[in-house]
């Protein structure tokens, strides 16, 4: 058996609110940084109904100055057969 580990999308995207309020910023300063037209890909990410790509996962650690380990919250899921 082996345990399958998943990302936890709403514990993320709470962590991402919470280290953008600590940073200081607000939702729109990340648009502007992202350079997103609308802010709805980072609503999106706050409430877990989508994640950062993994380009956009880096930049985002650069600007909360964390380790990428700090924005995703993984559920170490459920076990599982490998192999025959």
């Amino acid at each position: 058996m082996v345990t399958i580990p998943a990302i936890d999308m709403v514990a993320t995207g709470k962590n991402i609110t919470k280290l953008r309020k600590d940073a200081g910023l607000t939702v729109g300063d990340l648009q502007e940084m992202f350079g997103f037209t609308t802010p709805q890909a980072i609503y999106k990410w706050q409430h877990g109904a989508a994640m950062p790509t993994i380009d956009n996962l880096v930049v985002l650690a650069v600007v909360f100055n964390v380790p990428i380990d700090d924005i995703i919250v993984v559920d170490n899921g459920f076990q599982t057969q490998v192999g025959a």
